[in-house]
């Protein structure tokens, strides 16, 4: 990546710069970072030690959670030290890499969202062809691509941005490198490669809800047609975390990043991104922990033999 710009380092404004809020922030966002490691590494490590687990929906569920963690470490500690020792700023190379590795993750959990509905399309609409049509290889396939995808899309996002020459101003009005407060800064011709920047996140969004919603539309319509009411809440029960999840991270999304540059409120985007970049990677494992049935009894086996392990018996 060839550096044309005159800027060494950027200055994140962050979220306030009101001293008396910084250590209650601090401990605020200490607090969702902490939730969101033992969360999301809980529901890992849960997964690998339960074999009732090792099948494709809980697959995609732990590479869920370690996106969550990747994408959640690229923003929170900075942040953190960030209201801790008040030093807002953020080296060139680094700027870049946290970008790389959030758009990354971001776009990874896209393509996992995506096939985690195809998962429950085949589950509920073709349960007797399921072994056949999930099978390990498909599973290895869907996640690997996921990976690839995001990973591929990321490195395009961040040459196009670090390809501005950033000479007017090195302040970005945001707590973290996104996309588009850098962009603001650009004293370069952005408009080509805005249009791309959308078309490549308009397109990724675009296609993983397609996917989302054409599986839901199917699940629905065989939930509909199962004459037992039993049948009927359980098929549900299986999809319903899955679409809380959908739900809280598309709609967040689509409001940060499908509309106009021009219309943009960057005090109302920070507030959205720290819901997308934080408050949605701690809350992942709490839905899918709360609930489903097979995630709290493996937990609780697992805290059985660690009890048993250390010699515990209360």
């Amino acid at each position: 990546m060839e550096n044309i710009s005159e800027v060494t380092e950027f200055i994140l404004v962050g979220l306030t710069d009101a001293l008396e809020l910084q250590v209650p922030l601090f401990l605020i966002f200490t607090l969702i970072y902490l939730i969101t490691l033992v969360g999301n590494l809980g529901m890992i490590m849960v997964i690998l030690l339960d074999s009732s687990l090792h099948i494709p929906m809980y697959i995609f569920l732990s590479n869920l959670s370690l996106v969550d963690l990747v994408y959640a470490s690229a923003v929170t500690p900075k942040v953190m030290v960030g209201f801790l020792t008040g030093d807002k700023i953020i080296s060139y190379n680094a700027c870049a890499a946290q970008m790389f590795f959030f758009a990354a993750f971001a776009a990874i959990e896209n393509f996992l969202l995506a096939s985690m509905a195809f998962d429950r399309h085949a589950a509920v609409c073709k349960p007797l062809n399921y072994t056949t049509t999930m099978t390990s290889t498909v599973c290895a396939l869907l996640v690997t691509g996921s990976y690839i995808c995001g990973l591929l899309q990321s490195s395009i996002i961040v040459a196009l941005t670090f390809h501005f020459s950033f000479c007017h101003s090195n302040v970005i009005n945001d707590f973290f490198c996104d996309i588009l407060p850098l962009m603001a800064l650009s004293c370069s011709d952005i408009y080509t490669n805005e249009i791309v920047l959308f078309t490549l996140a308009s397109g990724t969004i675009f296609f993983t809800l397609l996917v989302i919603l054409n599986s839901y539309l199917f699940i629905f319509i065989a939930i509909l047609s199962m004459h037992s009411a039993e049948g009927q809440k359980k098929a549900f029960s299986t999809c319903a975390s899955h679409l809380t999840t959908v739900s809280i991270f598309y709609g967040t999304i689509i409001f940060m990043y499908l509309q106009p540059t021009s219309s943009h409120s960057m005090d109302t985007d920070k507030m959205a991104s720290v819901f997308y970049t934080m408050i949605i990677p701690m809350l992942n494992p709490l839905v899918y922990s709360l609930r489903n049935k097979d995630v709290k009894s493996a937990f609780k086996k697992v805290v059985e033999k660690a009890k048993l392990s250390l010699g515990l018996n209360f």
